[in-house]
């Protein structure tokens, strides 16, 4: 039985703000052979009659349209997510060309990965605390005389290079073993150590917090961890907490027992 084809990338959209950007990323989607598009927070609710009418007859990624409330929710079951924006100075994550993160995209979806794209609303872009929730970031190569690319535009080029990557790939010849962890999974995770660390008192000063979560999730998800990998850290952070507390409690009770 021939190869299962490997899955496509879900396309996400953060806070678009027009219904016909929508609909002309629908088009583009259904050129390239995508079809799930995920929304967060568009700015004029949903459903948009005038993203039908723009997609020009390309009306299934729009009817199976999923919208979210947070780029976290819009990219919790997938395991390899890159952020389409310039280059953040906050954050040290890889940068790539389309045409490099098509073939990485390709590479995981051939391991039984699911992956995505993220793109930001046309005015704002996106924050840097939800690139940090992604794995690398795509930098379109456009002339800096001319900057201004529209969301339709960037997501036909990187559309464009993942289907002409998929056409042109060999099949893969290795066995695939344990995939990376969800952004779900990977969520937890750095939820679970970031109170520990509030907590322990790691974050000071208090108004360089942000900052801080941004930078350890960033480095983390640089890891790839799998599933078990994440479940084994809880475990570390888990076991560590715990003993900081009978450590405490073993203090407490040797001042106590000096003072009686």
């Amino acid at each position: 039985m021939a190869d299962a084809a490997p899955s496509a990338p879900v396309i996400i959209l953060n806070a678009p703000q027009l219904a016909e950007n929508i609909g002309a990323v629908a088009r583009v989607m259904a050129n390239f052979g995508l079809a799930d598009l995920r929304l967060v927070n568009p700015r004029d609710g949903w459903p948009q009659e005038r993203a039908w009418a723009l997609a020009s007859g390309a009306e299934w990624p729009l009817n199976a349209a999923r919208v979210f409330d947070t780029v976290a929710e819009a990219i919790a079951d997938l395991q390899l997510v890159f952020a389409t924006t310039a280059r953040p100075r906050e954050l040290t994550l890889p940068v790539l060309t389309p045409r490099a993160a098509a073939s990485e995209l390709l590479q995981a979806a051939q391991r039984g990965e699911r992956i995505g794209l993220l793109f930001g609303g046309e005015r704002a872009g996106l924050e840097t605390s939800d690139i940090a929730l992604c794995q690398g970031i795509v930098t379109i190569p456009i002339d800096p005389r001319f900057r201004s690319l529209n969301l339709g535009q960037a997501v036909a080029i990187n559309a464009y290079e993942w289907r002409a990557t998929l056409l042109d790939a060999a099949p893969p010849n290795f066995r695939p073993g344990p995939g990376p962890a969800t952004g779900e999974a990977l969520l937890g995770l750095y939820e679970h150590l970031e109170r520990e660390l509030e907590t322990a008192g790691f974050f000071h000063p208090p108004e360089k917090t942000p900052n801080m979560i941004q930078n350890l999730r960033s480095a983390l998800g640089k890891a790839r961890f799998t599933d078990q990998e994440v479940r084994t850290l809880r475990g570390v952070i888990t076991a560590l907490s715990r003993g900081r507390g009978k450590v405490l409690e073993k203090i407490a009770r040797k001042k106590g027992e000096a003072g009686g």
